[in-house]
């Protein structure tokens, strides 16, 4: 996601992140280095040597900071960063079962009635236009059960 602006608002203490149709809010309170009240947050500018998944901030000291787009989806807790965040875990634990397996790829790919292309593309990380279901489907043929454990949140 590409961050096409970011403003400061010193009143909220808080960065006014505008990305795609939608504005997020970043604390300062979770920035390093952190604001304080003499050392104010002077400027901040989107990134392009990130690619515009980032911006960077300069406090009133001249002491810099960054902050990447996921950090701020995180925050905003985004119903689509969170699902990609758990289809990467659930690949690199995919990965690593294939790798002890028993099993050979070609008994693998039969068990989960798939094409060879279609196994290499649920293994690669980074790759986020595979569903949750085909990752369930298979670490269960890898012999693994997934629960989701839902918890309140530690403070």
């Amino acid at each position: 996601m590409k961050i096409r602006r970011v403003s400061i608002n010193n009143r909220k203490k808080v960065f006014e992140v505008k990305a795609s149709s939608r504005t997020l809010v970043y604390p300062y309170s979770r920035l390093h280095p952190q604001p304080t009240l003499v050392d104010r947050v002077a400027e901040a500018a989107v990134d392009e040597e990130l690619g515009r998944e980032g911006f960077t901030y300069v406090l009133e000291s001249g002491r810099e900071g960054t902050v990447h787009i996921d950090q701020v989806l995180e925050y905003n807790q985004d119903p689509s960063y969170l699902r990609n965040v758990i289809l990467y875990k659930l690949t690199l634990e995919a990965q690593k079962r294939v790798e002890v397996s028993p099993l050979s790829k070609r008994e693998i790919i039969r068990r989960v009635g798939t094409s060879a292309a279609q196994l290499y593309r649920l293994l690669d990380q980074t790759n986020y236009r595979k569903s949750v279901d085909q990752m369930l489907v298979l670490l269960s043929v890898l012999d693994c059960d997934v629960d989701l454990v839902v918890r309140a949140k530690s403070a």
